[in-house]
């Protein structure tokens, strides 16, 4: 029978903005088996070691990047704050009776001691986020000595189906006066670890074809985390006339569009004797 997640610690009870993206997350933004299986090597191989690594996921969510470390036993630790997106993880069909391990937090208040992990997986997590800082410092702290950061994400098309349609949308929530959500801070850890921790590697574990619609987008994006929390009516008005214009511009709600994807880790190790 699968573990429930561990409730999180006191004052951190709060709800999660991802809880109402959960029960259709998987639905929507599930990536190909064999995407989640080559990341899973690539981290495994990370590790530099031929034992069994301990391994913590930062943002677990549905476990749509972690089951396959679940279902082979890896000694795994996923977390996240949002307790929805935790019971999806644990529901997940293709893990059977295993049970996985798994922490509800907030990543800047680790419940871990000090030098625990072999590797902190941190994958898709920077979109919405605000303030990074504390969360690589408790990353910094949990990773033992000549231990691996993995940060990775999904990279779509620049010119594609859904990144037309995302600068469209946001166009008009800035007509609108609604503030998009938060920045991606990526790029802002990223310049931060190239200085104090220069040498990491970039490489890409797995390329994939998808069909893509402006429909697809058009359903996925009314269950995102930020734009649920949007008034009704403005959720409404802005995916009907971004409907409108993705008609007139990008051609039939419903035809599909094949397009490349590729899933990008970077491998990096902190310098021993950095002050934390």
């Amino acid at each position: 029978m699968a573990r429930a997640a561990r409730p999180c610690p006191p004052g951190l009870g709060r709800m999660s903005a991802y809880d109402a993206a959960a029960p259709s997350f998987e639905r929507h933004r599930a990536l190909p088996d064999a995407v989640a299986q080559a990341i899973r090597s690539a981290v495994l191989a990370a590790t530099g070691t031929n034992s069994r690594p301990r391994l913590l996921d930062l943002g677990a969510g549905t476990g749509r990047i972690g089951w396959p470390f679940v279902a082979a036993r890896d000694d795994y630790v996923g977390v996240d704050l949002s307790f929805g997106m935790l019971r999806a993880f644990l529901e997940r069909p293709d893990l059977d009776a295993r049970s996985p391990h798994l922490v509800q937090t907030d990543g800047q208040l680790l419940p871990f001691r000090h030098a625990t992990f072999d590797a902190v997986m941190l994958m898709q997590i920077f979109g919405g986020m605000r303030n990074w800082r504390p969360l690589m410092a408790e990353v910094r702290r949990v990773l033992r000595p000549a231990a691996t950061l993995v940060i990775g994400r999904s990279v779509a098309p620049e010119d594609g189906i859904d990144a037309r349609m995302k600068q469209r949308l946001t166009s008009q929530l800035a007509e609108m006066g609604v503030e998009p959500g938060r920045r991606n801070v990526r790029d802002d850890v990223q310049h931060w670890l190239e200085a104090v921790a220069p040498g990491g590697r970039r490489i890409v574990v797995a390329t994939w074809s998808a069909e893509r619609t402006p429909r697809a987008f058009l359903e996925r994006h009314r269950t995102g985390a930020w734009f649920s929390l949007l008034p009704e009516p403005v959720k409404e008005q802005t995916l009907r006339q971004l409907g409108v214009w993705a008609a007139a511009t990008l051609g039939p709600l419903d035809r599909p569009v094949v397009e490349s994807h590729r899933f990008e880790l970077t491998l990096v190790k902190f310098p021993h004797g950095v002050e934390r």
